[in-house]
């Protein structure tokens, strides 16, 4: 540090501090300007910095209403088996439905949710009334009422195949819908606030309603009718389309940025740069890999969810209250594992966690093994308390897997593509399920499983099981939790490379500029 030599003249004596003398009359005219010495900030630089704490959700800007709003539409996702497990029944004993037409109807009705995508890079790139979110939730929800009510209500519409298979895909159409707009809204608004992880909260509130809609379906067809319960779920949709309908987006932080105002003319333009945005990111290996891994871990077990029910309701007469209670138990254990992965595994390594969570789940498959070969009444065990125990286990454990890839690409999305990309991983794993479901009817069909034989079941649960355990060979695909931050950034810089490469403005320069800082700033 350089000194300064002062002439004697113009010391004197300071009385505060005695070593330091110094004439003040002579130097007033003086401005003098501390001079920074970088030793002095030696110890900010280096000095770690305390990871912000988060805000609950009720403390952020509209958290209330999202907590109603989200956290109630999970839930009627959740309940969504309660009319459904009135369906399965109406099907095998009214319809009297041959386990595998059983399950290609279970499955074929899933079909509208393969096209989550298109409904994504609408809801990203279309505004309705300003909004473009919270309209796409409305029209869901509203197809879902136009469905399950004409089961309730028109006799006819519940006798026929066809009618019936109609209301299904009816149906699901505005549930993929409404499922893709609210999984927008929960990484928008949780990217808008800087809050990672809400996807579990959903998790939770999905299990919530599981539980309940299982548990109260079990118990509803003991004492009414199927098209009672159609009708019961048509109300709750109705309440549901209500509180959705005096909700508004723009209170909860996310409403219509300024330049949508000025592309309301070009919304091909619009798709077309949401399309092209979500070939991007799908390029990075951070987001395709995972992605590639529990598509095919999922596609590769043959499903035989359709032979197990009718061999427990024709074979081993279950009464319905059992197997409701089972899926209560399994939803029950979803909860609880979603506690737990929130509160505590979400700092272990997700190649780790996966990889024991795959095990498990190999593992469980062979628990229908148990049930048909009746080796649980050689341990004493009765069928209803295995069933209700253990029937649901694989089923919870194939749903708890999704969550911690969810949680990973919603943190990895980028900013204004939250639908497309959840939309188009949602598409991914319902597709995967569906070739799932048609695998295993194939499966069944070479077997020579039918109502009444069910002798072959058993080795179709080995064949399970070690269909499952073969996505551990490439267990490599799933990133650990380390290098996900730093695949992120380098993914993130080669965007914006590629960007300014090829010349890609789409919108004007100080939006593009200003959604870049905020993407930067939220890292």
């Amino acid at each position: 540090m350089a000194m300064v030599r002062v002439p004697p003249s113009t010391l004197t004596k300071d009385p505060k501090n005695p070593r330091f003398c110094i004439h003040t009359t002579k130097l007033s005219h003086l401005c003098l300007k501390p001079i920074q010495c970088s030793f002095s900030n030696l110890n900010a630089v280096h000095k770690p910095v305390k990871p912000v704490t988060q805000s609950p959700v009720f403390s952020q800007v509209g958290g209330q209403q999202m907590v109603g709003l989200s956290g109630f539409g999970y839930w009627v996702q959740g309940f969504r088996c309660f009319p459904w497990l009135a369906l399965n029944f109406h099907m095998a004993n009214h319809l009297n439905l041959h386990p595998s037409v059983l399950q290609l109807v279970q499955h074929s009705g899933n079909l509208p949710m393969v096209a989550k995508p298109l409904y994504g890079i609408l809801s990203d790139a279309f505004y309705i009334g300003g909004a473009h979110r919270l309209p796409y939730i409305l029209i869901g929800v509203l197809l879902q009422v136009l469905s399950w009510a004409p089961l309730a209500l028109i006799p006819a519409a519940r006798e026929g195949l066809p009618s019936v298979l109609a209301c299904i895909l009816l149906g699901n159409l505005g549930a993929s819908i409404a499922e893709v707009a609210n999984d927008a809204l929960v990484a928008e608004y949780g990217q808008k606030h800087r809050m990672k992880g809400l996807q579990s909260y959903g998790f939770m509130a999905l299990a919530v309603g599981g539980i309940l809609g299982n548990l109260f379906g079990g118990c509803f067809l003991l004492k009414t009718l199927p098209k009672n319960m159609f009708l019961v779920f048509a109300c709750l949709l109705s309440f549901q389309l209500a509180i959705s309908s005096t909700s508004r987006e723009d209170s909860l932080g996310i409403s219509q940025p300024a330049y949508q105002n000025l592309a309301k003319q070009a919304i091909w333009e619009n798709i077309k740069k949401q399309l092209s945005d979500l070939k991007m990111v799908l390029c990075e290996d951070i987001i395709s890999r995972p992605l590639i891994w529990v598509v095919a871990s999922i596609a590769a077990v043959p499903a035989l969810s359709g032979s197990i029910f009718c061999y427990q309701i024709q074979c081993l007469h279950l009464d319905p209250s059992i197997i409701g209670l089972s899926r209560v138990i399994g939803q029950l254990t979803l909860l609880s594992m979603t506690v737990l992965y929130d509160r505590y595994w979400k700092d272990v390594p997700m190649r780790k966690l996966i990889a024991a969570i795959q095990f498990v789940y190999a593992s469980s498959l062979l628990l229908d093994f148990v049930l048909v070969k009746q080796i649980n009444l050689r341990l004493g065990i009765p069928n209803e308390v295995f069933a209700c125990c253990f029937s649901g286990l694989s089923e919870t454990l194939a749903q708890f897997k999704v969550l911690p890839f969810t949680v990973l690409l919603a943190s990895l999305c980028p900013k204004g593509c939250e639908g497309s990309l959840m939309s188009f991983v949602a598409s991914m794993l319902c597709l995967s399920s569906i070739f799932s479901g048609f695998l295993g009817v194939s499966l069944a069909s070479m077997m020579g499983i039918t109502t009444g034989d069910y002798s072959s079941l058993p080795i179709g649960s080995l064949i399970q099981f070690i269909a499952a355990l073969l996505p551990l060979g490439w267990i490599m695909y799933i990133p650990s939790q380390p290098s996900i931050e730093k695949e992120r950034r380098r993914g993130a810089s080669k965007r914006s490379r590629r960007n300014r490469r090829i010349g890609r403005v789409a919108l004007p320069p100080i939006f593009v500029y200003r959604r870049e800082r905020e993407s930067e700033t939220q890292r």
